[in-house]
């Protein structure tokens, strides 16, 4: 049996760590994130995950030089994506101190990017950070590209692709959740776990330890915003 997992999640712009509320990151809440990885040691959380959401392609070089600094203090597995389009950046990150690569917008245009990365480092290295949002008739379907790019795809369909192509592990987060602090997306979670035989991380929408309850039979529960702002 798989261990529950706590995973916290730093969202970073510019480099510094902000809040996400339906994908969008105005608030900055630490400036160093370094001093965030001090806390989380404390609190013995189980994994680190570590994205980067900056809308310009130049924040890769600040990203992997925060990512060797935050490595030097992480001592649990990290996880990091955003901007991955290449095998040199992915290999850049991993020596930088990242332990697994979080992929998105390539599972939509460039599969054979998963493939070669998956065939290098492992399956175990990749995992798939799957967006989804709702549409007008309620139904849920994938959005990439930072969540710009709606996809006519399901997200359960969508999360049997990624493993298909060589993903190890889901990161699965609601755009209608994210920040909305009313759980997590357990209708499209649940589909999901029911349907494939890799772990499953929740993410999006917590704000109080009852909504990590209800998701942990994911295998995992990922939280952001909340951890900046209680103990």
């Amino acid at each position: 049996m798989l261990k529950k997992r706590l995973i916290a999640v730093l969202i970073l712009r510019a480099g510094k760590v902000v809040q996400s509320v339906k994908f969008k990151h105005t608030n900055v809440i630490h400036y160093d994130a370094t001093h965030v990885m001090e806390a989380f040691n404390k609190w013995a959380v189980d994994e680190i995950v570590v994205l980067n959401v900056s809308r310009e392609s130049s924040s890769k070089t600040q990203f992997a030089e925060v990512i060797e600094k935050i490595s030097s203090k992480c001592f649990v597995p990290l996880a990091v994506g955003g901007w991955i389009h290449d095998v040199d950046y992915a290999q850049t990150l991993l020596r930088r101190g990242a332990d697994k690569l979080v992929l998105n917008t390539a599972f939509s245009d460039n599969p054979d990017l998963i493939k070669s990365l998956s065939l290098k480092f492992g399956r175990q290295c990749i995992v798939a950070s799957i967006d989804c949002k709702r549409g007008s008739e309620g139904e849920s379907y994938v959005a990439v590209d930072r969540g710009s790019r709606v996809i006519n795809v399901s997200p359960l369909d969508w999360a049997k692709n990624a493993v298909s192509l060589g993903a190890g592990e889901i990161f699965f987060n609601s755009i209608d959740h994210d920040g909305a602090r009313m759980g997590y997306d357990l209708v499209n979670l649940e589909k999901i776990c029911s349907a494939i035989n890799i772990p499953v991380i929740a993410f999006g929408g917590v704000f109080n330890w009852e909504h990590l309850l209800q998701g942990i039979n994911a295998g995992a529960v990922a939280v952001a915003n909340q951890f900046h702002y209680t103990e």
